[in-house]
């Protein structure tokens, strides 16, 4: 907790500086993310994540679908439904969750296209022209990724690019094994490196933005509609506010030039900020890896 209270204090004296950072909230894999914990079900999640999202005022908030959880589970359509109550848009993240370099860019466009029809029918005429890469991968052939990005302009997609994560899926495995066995010593165990770990992200992402633009760009937060995430997403949002973040939209962020050739996709992929770090002449920072200990807790 100590090293959490100094990267904070860190990150609320930068901010103290100038404008305070901005960051954008995005939320993948609805209808269904992960597994669930006892009492838990994916209506349950959902509104536990928009309950805390609405606490907090952080408003228009995109979550990215795909279509196949809608197919393979039961009860999960109430899920986009009530996203859409609370005046939450829906973008599409692919019918399959698929790997460009798995299926090729036609099927990839394909599975895009599978989605049309869930995105036009819940967000009623407005715009949900967003994507995002499952992964985050654009593929490594060049020719396919140029197919997927000439695929995406000609349907007028603008890409949901990410410029901080700190893998809050990996804790929602934990969790559901962990409740599952009642072990709450474990439970405050990912609580705590819940929070460490987005703080330790935050502080990187600042760290590759400030070295290679030489200031703080919007960052566009990626997470995931997982039960842990539900749990957490209070104390998430509130220590996020304590590090001097203000919350804004998807489409405010990706205004910055930065995102350009996400906006874009004629422009072709551009590096990211690590790349661009690298390019300036600076060094990422390490922050601790948690995959272990959350593949081994409560086995």
């Amino acid at each position: 907790m100590k090293a959490l209270a100094l990267v904070a204090a860190l990150l609320l004296g930068t901010a103290a500086a100038g404008r305070p950072p901005e960051i954008a909230l995005t939320f993948d894999d609805l209808p269904s993310h992960g597994p669930l914990p006892p009492g838990e079900t994916r209506l349950s999640v959902i509104d536990g994540l928009v309950a805390a999202l609405k606490a907090a005022h952080v408003q228009h908030v995109w979550g990215f679908v795909n279509g196949r959880g809608l197919a393979r589970e039961a009860g999960t359509a109430g899920v986009l439904e009530k996203w859409r109550a609370a005046s939450f848009p829906l973008g599409n993240h692919g019918w399959n969750h698929s790997d460009l370099d798995k299926v090729g860019a036609p099927s990839f466009l394909d599975e895009i296209d599978f989605n049309t029809p869930i995105l036009t029918g819940q967000m009623a005429g407005q715009d949900w022209h967003w994507f995002r890469f499952p992964y985050l991968h654009e593929g490594s052939d060049p020719a396919q990724r140029r197919a997927v990005r000439d695929g995406l302009a000609t349907r007028g997609y603008r890409i949901a690019g990410v410029t901080m994560s700190f893998g809050d899926f990996m804790w929602n495995d934990a969790y559901a094994r962990c409740a599952a066995s009642g072990n709450d010593a474990a439970i405050r165990q990912l609580e705590q490196t819940y929070l460490t770990a987005a703080t330790e992200a935050a502080r990187a992402s600042r760290h590759a933005a400030q070295g290679a633009m030489g200031r703080d760009i919007p960052y566009i937060l990626l997470m995931h509609v997982g039960a842990f995430d539900a749990r957490m997403l209070p104390r998430l949002l509130a220590q996020y506010r304590r590090e001097g973040f203000r919350f804004v939209t998807l489409e405010q962020a990706a205004r910055d030039p930065f995102y350009a050739a996400d906006v874009d996709p004629r422009l072709g992929a551009a590096p990211t900020l690590e790349a661009r770090l690298k390019d300036a002449g600076g060094k990422p920072l390490e922050i601790p890896s948690y995959s272990e200990m959350l593949g081994a807790i409560c086995r």
